[in-house]
Parts: structure tokens; sequence; C-alpha cells
């Protein structure tokens, strides 16, 4: 995201009387999978292995194992691939494919996996699902990389590098997801920002294998992309804000 008008936009979901009042639920618009929106939680449910990676002209396709979340998924589904939103092609046998254009591989970190990377995956977020991380759209807003980690005797805290045009977006206590895991900011300054990780997150990610140099998929906060964009003046009418102009995330 460059601008304040690639925001992710709300879509009004289930409209509830709730006594005299009007209870409406709405739903970010992440990655498109058909006609519907979906978003993630940023709770990585199992880390899967690519198998195979097949070139194209300027795309590619991935296989990828992961019992656990093609237990019920179907061609058509949504599966966050290290934070990036992808659209299952394929699925049997515990493993799917997936195809990537060449501008998701080339914004995401997607570019550098190969057969047996670790992959952080997590399904679409479901209604009436509780939302234990935050919510994360699937399109990534910037690559960064491990800048330093520091261990201590029950957890690390570990330092990225981040653009300074996504630093507005980071408050300390805030969210960000880093290669689809959600997590909160601890330090932050102009071009680098530090997370605490506990070792569950070290164990049940890919990021206790982290190591410095390695590049991360960032996305920042969508609340923090609204608050930036209600209190900017409005742009001229008629607007139009597109999901296929997003970096990284599911075409």
């Amino acid at each position: 995201m460059t601008t304040i008008t690639e925001a992710v936009r709300l879509r009004a979901g289930q409209v509830t009387m709730v006594g005299a009042d009007v209870l409406v639920t709405a739903v970010p618009e992440g990655c498109r999978t058909g006609r519907l929106r979906v978003v993630f939680t940023g709770i990585v449910e199992e880390v899967g292995e690519v198998v195979e990676v097949v070139a194209q002209a300027d795309a590619a396709g991935l296989r990828i194992s992961g019992p656990l979340v093609t237990s019920d998924a179907a061609p058509g589904d949504s599966i966050a691939v290290n934070g990036v939103c992808l659209t299952v092609v394929t699925v049997a046998d515990g493993v799917f494919t997936v195809d990537v254009m060449g501008r998701t591989l080339r914004s995401s970190g997607l570019s550098g996996l190969c057969p047996g990377s670790p992959v952080n995956l997590e399904r679409a977020l479901r209604a009436g699902s509780r939302l234990g991380g935050h919510l994360v759209a699937g399109h990534v807003d910037a690559t960064g990389s491990v800048l330093a980690r520091e261990a201590s005797e029950h957890w690390e805290l570990v330092r990225f590098s981040l653009p300074p045009r996504l630093a507005r977006y980071l408050v300390a206590r805030g969210s960000v997801a880093v290669d689809g895991v959600s997590l909160t900011v601890a330090e932050v300054d102009r071009d680098s920002f530090a997370v605490g990780l506990i070792p569950t997150t070290l164990r049940q990610t890919t990021l206790g294998r982290r190591r410095p140099g390695d590049v991360v998929n960032l996305e920042v906060d969508i609340v923090a992309k609204y608050v930036e964009r209600l209190a900017a003046p409005m742009p001229p009418y008629p607007e139009r804000v597109s999901g296929e102009e997003d970096d990284g995330g599911d075409e």
C-alpha cells in the first residue's frame, strides 16, 4: 500500500435488530474467493511444507503439504501462506496447489520458497469464529528482514527492518502480521520494530527458525489504515478503490 486510497474497505454483512438498536456486522474486504471476501486472524494453524515449485511465465505454481488446513478445503477456498492469501486450485491427500502471479512473487517473500521450505498456514476466518489475533487481510504491505534476535530464559525479542513509509502504522502494543503471524509490537522506530516471541510462537510458527537476514512478509493493522483514511480530506468522487491493486495477495 502506497496511498490511503488503497486502504481496505468494510463490506456490510448481517443486520440484526437488538432492542431499539441496529447491529451491523461488517467484514474488511480481504482477498477475494469468487464473490466473497475473506480475512484471517494471524493465528497459524500449522506449519506446512512446500512440496514443489513450478516456474511459469511471470508466475509460479506451488504444491504445499498441509494436512490440517486441507482437511476441509476445496478448490476456490482461501489459505494464507506466510501471510499471503492464495486460492486453492486442487487438493488431495493433504496437499494443495495454488497459483501465484509474478507481481505477488516480486512483492512478497514467496519468491524465495523452494521444495522443503516451511510455511505458516491458516484457513480463512469463518463467520462466528473467535478472533484470537487481529484482522489480517492477506495482502502484504511490504517485506522486511530479521535484523537481530535477543534470547532470554523464556522468550525472545526479535527485531525486523521496516520500510519507513509503514512506520506511521505501527505503535507500541499495537498489532502487526509477520509472515502471517499476529504479533504485538514491543518497540518501533523509523525503520525497524521489535516483537516478543513466546515459546508457543517459536515452536508453532516459522518465526522460531528465522535468522538475521531472512526475508519476512509484513502487513500492518487494517485499523491503522482506516484511521488515516478517515482523518484525511475526502477525495473527489467517484472514488475507485480496487482490491486488484493490492501488492501481495490472492489474484
